[in-house]
């Protein structure tokens, strides 16, 4: 690690901001109650196909704890459902070739600020617009999934861990690695971090 990675590493304290913020107004425990309901599922066997616990479930069912990015993920995993699909309330996929930025699909909002490009449910790629603001942070709890992704970075900083693997990338740099290994993304720095990337499968 170069010493610029370790003094980010050592000299600054932060906030970690992992929360799954979904696009205003959505109740979160209502809609995995829901969703659960509709796919025969009790929350002991949801537990059990996803990893947590029932107690976590029942919380996050209750509105009593905010998941992070990728507890959400795990969770939903179990469905097996897509966050897009899970915060996507009522929208019909379409076929629009073309968007403007306010036609980006919100994933989650706040600190996190996730937009996909599309919503198309069968598609085989996902494209996403990331926001990390200061201090924000996918989850101590790294997550892994099928597949393969890669990305850019077009302004600002980003610490990235795969596997035992850690590094600081900033503007034009760039990753890729296979999905199943696991992974954390955190923004160390004060400003804004934006990261272009794709996905395929779509994890989101």
């Amino acid at each position: 690690m170069s010493s610029r990675q370790d003094s980010v590493g050592k000299g600054r304290k932060t906030t970690a901001k992992s929360v799954a913020t979904p696009p205003a107004g959505l109740d979160v425990g209502g809609r995995l109650r829901e969703i659960r309901k509709a796919h025969g599922l009790s929350q002991r066997e949801l537990a059990r196909r996803s990893g947590v616990t029932n107690g976590t479930i029942s919380l996050i069912e209750k509105n009593q704890t905010s998941p992070s990015v990728a507890s959400l993920k795990r969770v939903l995993d179990g469905v097996p459902l897509s966050l897009t699909e899970f915060f996507d309330v009522g929208e019909v996929p379409d076929r629009k070739v073309f968007f403007r930025q306010d036609e980006l699909v919100p994933v989650t909002e706040g600190p996190l600020d996730f937009r996909r490009v599309g919503r198309r449910s069968d598609s085989t790629l996902q494209m996403m617009v990331e926001r990390y603001h200061p201090g924000a942070d996918t989850g101590r709890v790294m997550y892994r999934h099928e597949g393969e992704e890669a990305g850019v970075v077009i302004a600002g900083h980003v610490e990235i861990t795969v596997g035992e693997e850690r590094r600081v990338l900033g503007p034009w740099e760039s990753y890729a690695f296979s999905s199943r290994s696991p992974h954390r993304f955190r923004n160390l720095e004060d400003e804004e971090c934006i990261v272009i990337s794709a996905c395929t499968p779509p994890s989101f």
